[in-house]
């Protein structure tokens, strides 16, 4: 017994062995309350990809002039650029956060955000384009530039931010980059031309995100072969 009172710091008395065993009891009694162990949290790479690839892809398709005047309207674009390019990529983002992936959670949170804004622009209601009436589409042309120009000084950090992920998440931002710079100029310019020429690297930039996507969701437990990215790290 005396172990047992030189470990629990008591000091040596007359206690009874009986009052001895009881504190002793009383400082080994464990929580009866069951540990379980954190629940496992999905990538949210591939989603945040697929609604950014998809978003990308039909309207770069109206840039383009695919099937579709070029200098026509893209309004369809605006309830999927809101909903699955806006808000589930900015979920995607705020679960990218969760695992810890910095750089994941701020482009998909950024890039939702981007989507959620296009959107609102073009939506009636907002009155964003009606509020140029008064100074000529002109301006509105030149406020959209400096709008996409901004987008493509983003998509230049985050293309020197992913210097050592891989080459498919790489050229996914640089041809991005070129897509916003295209579209800014045409924008600057009123050149329908340069508008075309970034439609076409914005379904280029689509199919690269697609294939990142598809890489993210073959993995070893779930497919029986792996698409190649290249890493760098």
């Amino acid at each position: 017994m005396s172990d047992v009172t030189h470990s629990n710091n008591l000091p040596h008395n007359n206690d009874s062995s009986s009052d001895v065993e009881a504190k002793h009891h009383v400082h080994t009694t464990y929580s009866p309350i069951p540990i379980y162990a954190a629940p496992t949290i999905a990538n949210p790479g591939p989603l945040g990809l697929s609604s950014f690839a998809l978003t990308t892809f039909v309207l770069s398709l109206h840039n383009a002039g695919a099937g579709v005047p070029a200098n026509g309207p893209s309004n369809v674009v605006v309830g999927l650029a809101f909903f699955y390019g806006g808000l589930v990529q900015l979920l995607a983002g705020m679960w990218e956060f969760k695992t810890g992936n910095t750089f994941g959670a701020t482009a998909f949170s950024s890039y939702g955000g981007f989507w959620l804004s296009f959107a609102l622009i073009f939506i009636p209601g907002a009155n964003v384009t009606g509020a140029y009436s008064t100074v000529g589409t002109a301006v509105l042309e030149r406020s959209l530039g400096i709008y996409l120009m901004s987008w493509a000084i983003f998509t230049g950090i985050m293309l020197i931010a992913s210097h050592r992920s891989s080459v498919g998440l790489m050229s996914m931002f640089f041809f991005l980059f070129i897509t916003f710079t295209l579209l800014a100029a045409a924008k600057f310019n009123d050149s329908i031309t340069t508008q075309i020429a970034g439609g076409a690297f914005g379904v280029i930039t689509a199919i690269v995100a697609w294939y990142n996507a598809l890489s993210g969701l073959l993995t070893k437990d779930s497919s029986y072969f792996l698409l190649p990215t290249g890493r760098l790290n």
